[in-house]
């Protein structure tokens, strides 16, 4: 008799460590950092450079960067027309990018070097654990290549490498909302502000969440290209605003949201999410997509081909997708450039719902990927995700 009340007492609470166990994987994903284990290609294209634009350097550590931190200035710098756009680590191996994405630098720090090519702006995207080793590479080339004609850009959670240089001490510098009590703490040598997009002083410059990679990205646009040239590439991606948006909420992540987090993982369905790699594909929209859905906790979220290793993007990056096709039961692939998705190709999905992002939605990306989460999940959980995205 007791052995059976133990039963009934082991059973229940066995199920429940399993649900709670499979309910929670979606957040072991989203935290997860993926090492690239795929053959390294030495022979990438060579460095292009024309001494008549202005040089952005994105530095990046091949072990993990945040990837909208990094592709969104990639692109908006390079959609000027103007600027030479780099992105540059301590290896010419692929870099990680957070979540679902490998791609090749365009150099390494010792390339740079070599060539001898001076950065007019740099640009700090969050980076996995940079800030902890006042030794970095990273770090070491950043405070290097400072001066008073360098603009050094630092996005989010990048205020954390940022910060490490010594650089901004004494000077304004804000971070992602849910992470401004914890960086203050650790780096209090800045002048910490919120509830602003973008921060300046001299020629230091800083963004507050993931989103706001945009807004730093187009400030210093607006500086060194001029307002023409800011309202044409306000008007390439679609930008909601009329002009830079610098006034900000920085409103944290707190308790309740975190217990809606576990009420959509325990009891709303946790989709395995495909972003299919197409030749050209807008390194903007791709970024935006996948750090978007990434706040919703799916419970994989990767990068797919069809066919080939690689693909090049609108302004030729080489990226590398992070599983294949049939890895995967998948619920939903989505498809940044439908018009060229071709019926042999739609038919290798079998069935699996296509997300479709058409050239004639002329809506601002993360927008339309809010929008669709809303309608899946409802609005409370459409906040969590502006929050998470520090999109306020």
């Amino acid at each position: 008799m007791r052995n059976k009340k133990k039963f009934w007492v082991i059973i229940p609470t066995l199920i429940l460590s399993v649900v709670l166990y499979t309910s929670c994987q979606p957040y072991r994903e989203f935290k997860r950092v993926p090492v690239y284990e795929g053959v390294v290609t030495q022979n990438q294209k060579p460095l292009t450079y024309d001494k008549s634009k202005k040089t952005v350097v994105i530095v990046a550590n091949n072990a993990g960067t945040e990837i909208f931190d990094l592709m969104a200035p990639y692109y908006l710098f390079n959609a000027t027309e103007q600027a030479n756009v780099y992105v540059v680590a301590e290896k010419k191996n692929p870099i990680v990018l957070l979540k679902g994405l490998f791609i090749y630098p365009n150099a390494t720090f010792a390339e740079l070097e070599t060539l001898h090519i001076k950065p007019d702006v740099i640009v700090i995207p969050a980076m996995v654990s940079v800030f902890q080793d006042p030794k970095s590479p990273v770090i070491r080339w950043i405070q290097e290549k400072n001066s008073t004609d360098t603009k050094i850009l630092s996005v989010c959670a990048g205020s954390l490498v940022a910060s490490a240089t010594g650089l901004y001490d004494g000077k304004p510098i804000t971070t992602h909302a849910s992470m401004f009590e914890d960086s203050k703490a650790l780096f209090k040598n800045p002048h910490w502000v919120q509830n602003l997009s973008v921060t300046q002083s001299d020629n230091l410059y800083s963004t507050a969440g993931v989103s706001n990679a945009v807004e730093g990205s187009l400030t210093i646009i607006k500086e060194l290209f001029g307002k023409a040239t800011l309202q044409k590439v306000m008007q390439d991606v679609q930008y909601p605003y009329a002009d830079i948006k610098v006034e900000h909420k920085s409103f944290a992540v707190e308790t309740g949201h975190k217990f809606t987090i576990a009420n959509k993982l325990v009891f709303r369905k946790n989709r395995k999410v495909g972003v299919l790699l197409q030749e050209g594909v807008n390194e903007l929209a791709l970024a935006a997509v996948l750090d978007t859905y990434a706040r919703t906790f799916p419970s994989a979220l990767e990068t797919v081909m069809t066919n080939g290793v690689s693909v090049t993007s609108k302004y030729g990056l080489t990226i590398i997708p992070t599983t294949t096709l049939k890895d995967v039961e998948w619920d939903e692939i989505h498809v940044l450039m439908p018009e060229n998705l071709s019926k042999a190709e739609a038919e290798t999905f079998k069935g699996t719902p296509i997300i479709k992002y058409p050239l004639v939605d002329k809506n601002y990306i993360i927008n339309e990927c809010l929008q669709r989460i809303k309608e899946q999940y409802g609005p409370k959980f459409e906040n969590i995700t502006k929050l998470l995205l520090d999109y306020n």
